[in-house]
């Protein structure tokens, strides 16, 4: 009970606010004329890997409870994810205004043709029930084993946000294949999870 106090008045806003560093340090670079001789791409190139990393938090915090046995881990997920949705839409919006100046009709053909993109758009939108379905409130109307169902599309999220990346480098790609491997990682574990305990039924 007192890790759990700890965890929900002191580690929860010192995580919080590292969480918007990313983005705040984006604003300051802006202001300073610091994004390199294509704002945009730098922009995009930003959040977007940020909403990767956060994805990648996300996914990692029940490996982590069931490695350390440390539960009031699991009270980090919920930020994570919302961070992740908040740097997609960051990075969604940066190519939607600034690429395609609110056209939709632009949007839609990259999805359509380009890979990536469609790959990008998938996650984000998987990601959007999911952060409006985070509340306790929805939790209560879904019921926990729907909500539990509703969330495991976070796993598709992951999928398509390495793929997103992947097929976005052109040149090097270990970056890319980095973090497909933690995300097989990590999706792995809840498969040897589940095995492990049918096995034990």
């Amino acid at each position: 009970m007192a890790s759990t106090v700890w965890v929900r008045r002191a580690l929860k806003p010192a995580v919080f606010l590292a969480s918007l560093g990313p983005a705040i340090w984006l604003v300051v670079r802006g202001f300073q004329g610091e994004l390199g001789v294509n704002p945009v791409e730098t922009v995009t190139n930003d959040t977007g890997i940020w909403t990767l990393r956060f994805i990648v938090l996300t996914l990692a915090v029940t490996p982590v409870r069931w490695l350390t046995g440390w539960n009031p881990v699991a009270l980090f997920r919920r930020m994570l994810g919302l961070f992740a949705f908040f740097y997609g839409t960051l990075h969604f919006l940066t190519y939607f205004i600034l690429d395609h100046s609110l056209e939709l009709a632009g949007v839609w053909d990259d999805v359509v043709k380009r890979p990536y993109i469609t790959a990008g758009f998938t996650a984000f939108i998987l990601m959007v029930p999911l952060a409006l379905t985070s509340t306790h409130g929805w939790i209560r109307r879904l019921g926990g084993h729907r909500w539990n169902r509703l969330h495991q599309l976070v796993y598709i999220t992951g999928i398509g946000a390495v793929l997103h990346y992947l097929w976005k480098v052109k040149l090097d790609t270990t970056n890319p294949f980095i973090y497909i491997a933690i995300v097989g990682v990590l999706l792995g574990a809840r498969v040897w999870h589940r095995m492990a305990r049918a096995a034990q039924k």
